[in-house]
């Protein structure tokens, strides 16, 4: 084979492994292309993981302060029992004392 010919088909064989990897990316990018109507479903669900991201933040922001409004309704009662148990204590150990003296005014008499 003389020069010219195996120039001319080393370009030809060239030429045809171009052809055949060019039609190896349209068919491989014709079948996983996406479409517009799958963009648009992949858009929606965006837009609804985003909304539902906001709804939690929201939810979580509700919950903390309605956690720290009943903390402080708790530590209020509390202290309101505490008050109210040393007040009964009080009145009980007053009311011991004046049974004790009514029963010496008893005794007395």
């Amino acid at each position: 084979m003389d020069r010219i010919k195996f120039i001319i088909v080393t370009a030809i064989v060239l030429f045809i492994a171009f052809c055949v990897g060019w039609f190896a990316n349209w068919f491989i990018h014709r079948f996983t292309r996406v479409s517009k109507s799958d963009m648009g479903e992949l858009e929606k669900m965006a837009q609804e993981l985003h909304e539902a991201e906001e709804t939690r933040d929201q939810a979580i922001t509700y919950l903390q302060q309605r956690e720290a409004e009943l903390t402080n309704q708790l530590a209020q009662t509390e202290a309101e029992l505490s008050a109210t148990m040393d007040g009964l204590r009080e009145a009980r150990h007053e009311a011991e004392e004046l049974r004790s003296q009514l029963e010496q005014a008893n005794a007395a008499n």
